[in-house]
């Protein structure tokens, strides 16, 4: 015979199990890539930011190329670094934009994404991710607009 102590299991044990359901393998890597960028600290970004485009299969490498260029001509003051393995840029610490490949998530587009730190404010709602299949000279002139405003 056995207790209901027995065959019950632990509540650690099982928010613990819980905690990783939810989380797919992509998402569980980034968040150890953004570990594993925390601990190194500041080394440079730069670098950090061309090696993990260098690692991109195509076309999301030729599009963080180009929004790396468009970044750094639009707001040289943004200084590159990754975050969670990602191509992104920030103003004082803080990560006003990024880039998220396609293969990353294995989404059926690459995104631009600005976080808090942009001023993007518009109103009551604004957006605040922009899906990128190509990038043509108007979505470059846009992007361009776009990261100009984030930092103003």
């Amino acid at each position: 015979m056995s207790s209901d102590k027995d065959t019950q299991k632990s509540p650690k044990r099982r928010r613990g199990q819980q905690e990783n359901q939810g989380f797919t393998a992509e998402e569980r890597a980034a968040m150890k890539e953004r570990a594993r960028e925390l601990k190194a600290g500041k080394a440079d970004g730069e670098s950090a930011v061309l090696a993990k485009i260098a690692e991109m299969p195509e076309p999301d490498r030729s599009i963080a190329e180009r929004i790396h260029a468009i970044i750094k001509a639009s707001a040289p003051s943004l200084s590159p670094k990754t975050w969670y393995g990602m191509p992104a840029y920030a103003k004082d610490g803080k990560v006003v934009c990024f880039f998220t490949p396609a293969s990353k998530f294995n989404a059926r587009y690459a995104t631009l994404g600005f976080n808090d730190a942009a001023n993007l404010d518009e109103g009551n709602m604004w957006p605040t991710s922009f899906a990128l299949k190509e990038l043509t000279p108007a979505e470059e002139a846009r992007i361009a607009a776009l990261v100009k405003k984030a930092v103003g």
